[in-house]
């Protein structure tokens, strides 16, 4: 792991310490029965009419961006703003300590579209570490959960998935290089996204998604995450066989949304 990512998870592993219990198969699937069902993540990232799927993320700051929005803004704002605007799914970073974001964001925006129909599938971004974790992502009502491939061992990662789907929820599997991408295989992942930055040093690479979104297999849906503001930018990924595209900064700085996500989706 890069020296920020280890800080990062280290942090927390130490944050989520008070809240570990045993949270067992039966208990998830149990909660998942009697629990509203959430939309499909998955179904949300194959579109019908063969364009990239959108996934607008809801983020306020980074360790690389820095601040990238008020720390007052509503996450609720900001979903009716990407829901009106033709996102497919959107991202709510709930880390507080380094991206500004809580669960009750994932919360607030899950209550609001189901409410408020029609509802968006919604992904809690966050470093999982514990099944913790992954309940608390059902009962804020999200579709998904983040596996960081690089951040975790197979025992982790195999625990994550498995308390994810007893949830109901999918799992993006996030990779940056040809061994994550075999480890994801090999746990099973149905979605895999590639981080096209570099967390070691935090600089961006589209050629990432290029090389390794063709070593897929052909079920996987793929994503390609970080590094994307452009319509040229959404094309080369696209060109490479992305499914769908997972971008936050860009979003949350556009000062008309729905124009750059059409951008996105233009033929190439």
């Amino acid at each position: 792991m890069s020296d920020k990512l280890t800080e990062i998870m280290a942090w927390k592993r130490q944050e989520i310490a008070p809240l570990i219990r045993n949270v067992s198969l039966p208990e998830l699937a149990a909660y998942n029965t009697m629990a509203p069902k959430p939309p499909s993540f998955a179904a949300a990232l194959r579109r019908d009419d063969g364009k990239l799927a959108v996934i607008a993320e809801i983020k306020r700051r980074s360790p690389s961006a820095g601040a990238i929005a008020a720390a007052s803004l509503p996450s609720t704002d900001q979903a009716l703003k990407y829901r009106a605007a033709g996102a497919s799914a959107l991202s709510i970073l709930t880390d507080e300590k380094f991206f500004g974001g809580t669960l009750s964001d994932l919360t607030s925006v899950t209550t609001l579209f189901r409410e408020n129909r029609p509802a968006i599938p919604c992904i809690r971004k966050d470093f999982m570490v514990h099944p913790i974790q992954v309940l608390q992502a059902r009962e804020a009502g999200a579709s998904a959960i983040l596996i960081i491939v690089r951040a975790l061992n197979d025992d982790e990662i195999a625990a994550l998935f498995a308390a994810a789907k007893m949830a109901g929820l999918d799992a993006l599997f996030e990779i940056h290089n040809e061994s994550e991408l075999d480890r994801a295989v090999k746990h099973g992942a149905k979605i895999i996204g590639v981080n096209n930055r570099d967390l070691a040093i935090f600089k961006c690479d589209l050629g990432l998604s290029e090389r390794l979104i063709p070593l897929f297999p052909k079920h996987v849906i793929a994503v390609s995450e970080s590094g994307i503001f452009t319509g040229a930018d959404a094309a080369r990924v696209r060109k490479a066989g992305a499914h769908a595209i997972l971008c936050g900064e860009a979003l949350m700085k556009a000062p008309n949304t729905a124009a750059l996500i059409e951008d996105f989706r233009r033929d190439v």
